[in-house]
């Protein structure tokens, strides 16, 4: 049921980061207690948000804000959103409750430096987590 919530979340935001080309300026970042972490900008043009148990005290091990580049992390996660895509279209080889629908991530799009900074944890996370391993993840 999380994953499928995950998933819900994921594509929600990367559908609705499709209309417009402005970058998150204005961020901000909640917390609450049960893991979820939501990145919004003031006009909520571009929202993510990451519904995990474990996921925000993982992601405060890994490399700080600024130490990848937008550029960098933008070319990761359309790697990883790629072979996450291709994973949803193999149900026979991927498990659904992994890989239930597909992610829309535009690379046209400016999504900003905190959408991609948590995008690519997230895959980070998530490969760790369940033990998958992604074309270009780190090893």
């Amino acid at each position: 049921m999380k994953y499928l919530l995950l998933l819900a979340a994921f594509c929600v935001v990367l559908f609705s980061c499709g209309t417009g080309n402005k970058t998150m300026n204005n961020s901000t970042v909640a917390n609450s207690e049960k893991d979820t972490i939501r990145i919004a900008n003031d006009s909520l043009e571009y929202e993510i948000m990451i519904i995990e148990p474990g996921f925000e005290s993982w992601l405060v091990s890994q490399p700080p804000r600024g130490f990848y580049g937008q550029s960098v992390l933008e070319s990761k996660n359309r790697l990883f959103v790629s072979e996450y895509n291709n994973r949803v279209l193999q149900p026979n080889q991927y498990s659904h409750k992994l890989y239930s629908e597909q992610i829309n991530y535009d690379p046209k799009v400016d999504y900003g430096y905190e959408v991609n900074y948590l995008l690519y944890n997230y895959f980070v996370f998530f490969q760790d987590k369940y033990n998958q391993k992604f074309i270009g993840g780190r090893n």
